[in-house]
Parts: structure tokens; C-alpha cells; sequence
């Protein structure tokens, strides 16, 4: 993985995500799912300047879906849990205008 835009493909905003971030300093994103830990680690220090501290990985299944009597697969990925340094500053998804 050459382009940490790339690498790190959006950050996962849920409910589970987002409870998990203000009790655990857990952020959530979705990867692309050739990356391993070491290249995403170091795609969230490049990106948003702060060190991490540890990064989980997990690849989600497709769910098959229909559209009427055709059937289709949605493609797997890959979801990335990164814990923070302590004492580091909290990472900023949105601008404020």
C-alpha cells in the first residue's frame, strides 16, 4: 500500500463505534482489505499526526442481496480497530466550520 488515502478508506461512524471511541479511545475505519496492521498504523500516523498504540483487524463477509429473482454478493472488507498512545489528542473526522 503506497497511498494512505488508500489504505484507510473512511472511518466507520455507528453507534457501536461511536460509544466505543468516547469510552476506550477505540477509533473504527474501514480498510482496504490487502492491508495488514503494520501499513494501517502507519496510515492513521501520517494521516492525522498521532501515534498509535495498537491496531485489531477484522475481515467482514459480503451479505448475498436479490434484486428479484437475481442473486448477488456484496464484496468483502476489512475493518480496522486503532487504539491511541496514551496522551495523545483526539482525532478530528469533520472540520468545524
Amino acid at each position: 500500500m503506497k497511498n494512505v488515502h488508500s489504505t484507510i478508506r473512511q472511518p466507520l461512524i455507528t453507534e457501536k463505534s461511536t460509544i466505543q471511541k468516547e469510552a476506550t479511545g477505540v477509533y473504527c475505519f474501514r480498510t482496504d482489505i490487502r492491508a495488514n496492521k503494520i501499513e494501517i498504523a502507519r496510515a492513521v500516523e501520517a494521516l492525522f499526526g498521532v501515534k498509535v498504540a495498537e491496531v485489531r483487524t477484522a475481515i467482514v463477509r459480503g451479505k448475498m442481496r436479490r434484486m428479484g429473482r437475481f442473486e448477488g454478493k456484496k464484496a468483502n472488507w476489512k475493518k480496522a480497530w486503532v487504539r491511541l498512545a496514551p496522551g495523545e489528542k483526539e482525532i478530528e473526522y469533520f472540520e468545524a466550520s
